[in-house]
C-alpha cells in the first residue's frame, strides 16, 4: 500500500467501530464526534493514544463544522474521507406505520453534509439501516443526492450489504452510500466482492468461503481478567425457561414462556430463542445482550450471550474494552460497523484514493469557499 497519509473524519462515532477499522486498514482519524459519553469513554480508553485523534464529546449539532476543519486541516494535509452512521431510529424497521417520517433524528444526516461541505473530503461513506430504503422515505432521499449534487458530490445509489458475506458470523443488514467528490477520479472497484456466501452462492462462485457460524464466537474463552465477561443475572423463573429452551435454536413458543401480553398476540417468535450455532447470528441490536428482545440466548447455556460475545459478533478484537455498564457496551456494540466489513469497505476507498488523481475540473467557489 502507498505511504500516502490518508486522513479522515468519524462522525457519530459511538465506541469506535468505524474508526477502528479505519486504523487498522492504515488510515489516519484526525478527529471523531459522539455525544454519548458512555461510548466516548470506550472510545478514548481503545482509540486515543500519543494525541493522534481528537475526540469531540459533543452534540453534532453544536460543533462548528468550519471551526473544525480550521483547526485540523487549514494549512495542513487536507481532508480524504469523512465517515459516520448518524442515528437510524427514525428508519428501523421496528418502527411501523409512518414512523420515522420527519422524525428529527433524520435531520442528522442532513447535518453530515454540512460537515462534508466544510472539510471537502475526496470521500464520505455513509451507513444506515435498510428502513431508510423504503417509499415513505423517498423525498428524503433525493433531497439527500440534491444536497449532495449541489455540494460537489457525485452520490452513489445506496447499497444494501450483509456482513455475513464478508466473514463476519452474523446477518446484518446495513445500507452504504459512497460520495466521490466531482473534481476527483476515483479509481477502484465499488462495490468490493463478497468474500464469503451460501452453498448456493458458493456452487456458481467457488472462490466464496462458507459463512462464519456463530460457533466460532464461543469457542475460545475469554482473556483472562476481562471486564466484558459478563452477561445478564436472569431470575431463577427465567433460568428455568432457559433450561427448557432447545439447544437448536428454539424460541419463547419452544420453552412455554406465556406472557401476560401473549394474550391478544403471540409476539415475536424469536425472542428467548437460541442462537443457532451452525449458522451466522441473528443481527446484534443496541439490546443484543437481552434474550427478552431476541434470539441472544447462549447456544448450550442457560443465560444471554456475554458482552465480549456480543463484541465478537461484531468481530471486536478481544483486546477492545467496552465501558459504561451492562446495557450501555451492548448498545454500543449493537451501534457499531462490524470491524472487518469496514476494514474491507475502507480499503477498497484507500486504493480509490491511492490511484485516483484530480481531473481539472474545479469545484465552484460556493463549494470551496470556507469563509
Amino acid at each position: 500500500m502507498s505511504t500516502l497519509m490518508i486522513k479522515c473524519v468519524d462522525l457519530f462515532a459511538g465506541a469506535g467501530g468505524f474508526s477502528l477499522a479505519a486504523k487498522n486498514t492504515g488510515i489516519h482519524v484526525v478527529a471523531a464526534i459522539e455525544k454519548n459519553s458512555k461510548a466516548c469513554v470506550s472510545y478514548r480508553h481503545n482509540l486515543i493514544k500519543n494525541g493522534e485523534t481528537k475526540l469531540y464529546e459533543n452534540d453534532i449539532l453544536k460543533i462548528n463544522p468550519e471551526k473544525l476543519w480550521r483547526d485540523h486541516f487549514a494549512e495542513k494535509a487536507p481532508c480524504d474521507i469523512v465517515l459516520g452512521g448518524p442515528p437510524c431510529q427514525g428508519f428501523s424497521i421496528h418502527r411501523i406505520k409512518d414512523a420515522g417520517v420527519g422524525d428529527p433524528r433524520n435531520s442528522l444526516i442532513l447535518r453530515y453534509f454540512e460537515y462534508v461541505a466544510a472539510l471537502l473530503p475526496k470521500v464520505f461513506l455513509m451507513e444506515n439501516v435498510p428502513g431508510i430504503l423504503w417509499p415513505r422515505h423517498n423525498d428524503f432521499l433525493e433531497e439527500f443526492f440534491e444536497i449532495g449534487d449541489k455540494f460537489g458530490y457525485k452520490v452513489h445509489q445506496p447499497i444494501v450489504l450483509d456482513a455475513r458475506n464478508y466473514g463476519v458470523p452474523q446477518r446484518r443488514k446495513r445500507v452504504f452510500v459512497l460520495g466521490i467528490r466531482k473534481d476527483y477520479i476515483f479509481s477502484a472497484t465499488w462495490l468490493p466482492a463478497a468474500t464469503h456466501g451460501d452453498d448456493n452462492a458458493r456452487l456458481s462462485n467457488p472462490r466464496l468461503q462458507p459463512w462464519v457460524p456463530a460457533a466460532t464466537v464461543f469457542e475460545q474463552p475469554p482473556p483472562e481478567n476481562d471486564k466484558n465477561n459478563i452477561h445478564m443475572n436472569h431470575t431463577s423463573e427465567l433460568i428455568e425457561v432457559f433450561e427448557t429452551t432447545p439447544l437448536n435454536g428454539g424460541s419463547r413458543r419452544d420453552s412455554k414462556r406465556v406472557l401476560s401480553c401473549h394474550e391478544d398476540h403471540n409476539g415475536h417468535t424469536d425472542v428467548y430463542g437460541r442462537i443457532d450455532p451452525s449458522k451466522p447470528a441473528p443481527t446484534m441490536t443496541t439490546a443484543c445482550i437481552n434474550p427478552s428482545k431476541g434470539r441472544f440466548i447462549h447456544p448450550t447455556e442457560h443465560h444471554g450471550i456475554t458482552v465480549r460475545q456480543a463484541a465478537r459478533f461484531q468481530t471486536f478484537p478481544d483486546w477492545f474494552e467496552f465501558h459504561g455498564g451492562l446495557m450501555a457496551s451492548g448498545e454500543q456494540i449493537g451501534n457499531a460497523v462490524p470491524i472487518r466489513l469496514g476494514e474491507i469497505l475502507l480499503r477498497a476507498v484507500v486504493d480509490g484514493i491511492v490511484n485516483g488523481s484530480p481531473e481539472l475540473l474545479a469545484i465552484s467557489n460556493e463549494v470551496t469557499c470556507h469563509g
